[in-house]
């Protein structure tokens, strides 16, 4: 996997953490450097923590799986992008619903933990994938997620919002385009 297959993977799963942290910018009177930055470390570490765990769950039964795991990878993301797009079309938007500007750590963990769970199917997708360095594709998504996720307090505290609805519809594709160019790939179809 490259650089630019990489960075796009990290984009597609950080769009959770982003529009949860658009949310977390609506609650906000003042959305303050100290709390964009307490968004987008949890979220942002967490978003690292869990495709490493996924990653090494997925080697230890890779070997059982090695004929079909390009179609795991595929189905893996293909059903995390198509449940993001889901939620980004269903009508009434409930993602708001709850969030306040509460940064407590019991809230931040909770709330990461809960953005990060499709992180660890992507990581399992990785080991499957084969050929890719876990810590640089662990590096990307931890960096990616914690600059989108700071950037989108911001952004929910002055637009609103807006954007929430396109970040997760971008991310559903993103990651579906990825599972589908892993199988190809596979398949022999893509060089």
């Amino acid at each position: 996997m490259g650089i630019a297959e990489l960075l796009l993977l990290a984009v597609g799963v950080s769009m959770d953490a982003f529009a949860v942290s658009i949310c977390k910018g609506l609650a906000m009177k003042k959305a303050t450097l100290k709390g964009c930055m307490t968004c987008g470390i949890w979220f942002g570490g967490f978003q690292a923590l869990m495709p490493t765990i996924g990653f090494f769950l997925g080697t230890l039964f890779a070997d059982a799986i090695e004929a079909v795991d390009h179609w795991v990878a595929f189905a893996l993301l293909g059903i995390i992008g198509f449940n993001m797009l889901k939620e980004a079309f269903a009508k009434d938007c409930d993602c708001c619903e709850g969030h306040d500007a509460d940064l407590s750590v019991k809230t931040m963990f909770v709330m990461a933990v809960a953005t990060s769970i499709d992180a660890l199917a992507v990581g399992i997708s990785l080991a499957m994938a084969g050929n890719v360095n876990i810590w640089i594709a662990a590096a990307f998504i931890g960096i990616c997620t914690c600059s989108f996720s700071a950037v989108g307090v911001r952004i929910g505290n002055v637009f609103g919002s807006r954007f929430e609805k396109k970040a997760q519809m971008a991310g559903g594709v993103i990651l579906i385009l990825i599972g589908l160019n892993i199988l190809l790939e596979h398949l022999g179809i893509l060089a």
